[in-house]
């Protein structure tokens, strides 16, 4: 009557059944807390310069140079069903051409094992500060903040902001570059 073929269909239909009970119970424990740390941020130095953005129509755009220190322990985010990190430090501000601009300028991911303390001096930005056209010049109002994905075993992927940022304003020259 019953085949082995649908016994072992039985079989298999029951475990995974069961799995998918056992990573929902997985989520559900961990699914509503808390995330956020406190994050101290200090800016050591900045520097401007205008230089020419060879991606549009021949225009000079404004670039960022930041020095940073960030100081978080992040111990507390790790449990048994975080996997990893994916930090970034981004830079909001507005201009008189955008109410709203986002420049990621530097990340890390942090991986369950590795030290979560983070002690980082002097660091650079890891990526181009580029605006598109001359908001930076003289903007005093250029908010960082450090942000993360929690990447679970099992779950939602959330999207968590630190609790320290900090404003910063730019110079009102630039810095003269040199050509040789």
């Amino acid at each position: 009557m019953n085949t082995v073929l649908s016994r072992a269909n039985s079989l298999f239909a029951f475990s995974l059944s069961v799995m998918a009970a056992l990573t929902f119970g997985c989520f559900i424990t961990t699914a509503f807390k808390d995330r956020s740390v406190p994050v101290r941020l200090h800016v050591s130095r900045i520097m401007l310069k205008n230089v020419e953005d060879f991606t549009g129509p021949r225009e000079r755009s404004d670039l960022g140079f930041i020095t940073f220190d960030i100081t978080a322990d992040l111990e507390n985010i790790f449990d048994w069903n975080v996997k990893q990190l994916f930090l970034y430090l981004s830079a909001e501000y507005s201009t008189k051409n955008n109410a709203l601009n986002q420049v990621v300028l530097w990340d890390k991911i942090v991986l369950r094992g590795d030290n979560p303390k983070l002690l980082l001096k002097d660091m650079k930005t890891k990526y181009f500060f580029f605006d598109d056209g001359n908001g930076l010049k003289g903007n005093r109002n250029v908010t960082l903040t450090l942000s993360w994905n929690v990447v679970p075993n099992a779950g939602i992927l959330p999207l968590v902001t630190g609790s320290g940022h900090v404003s910063v304003p730019f110079p009102d020259k630039y810095e003269i570059t040199k050509s040789y």
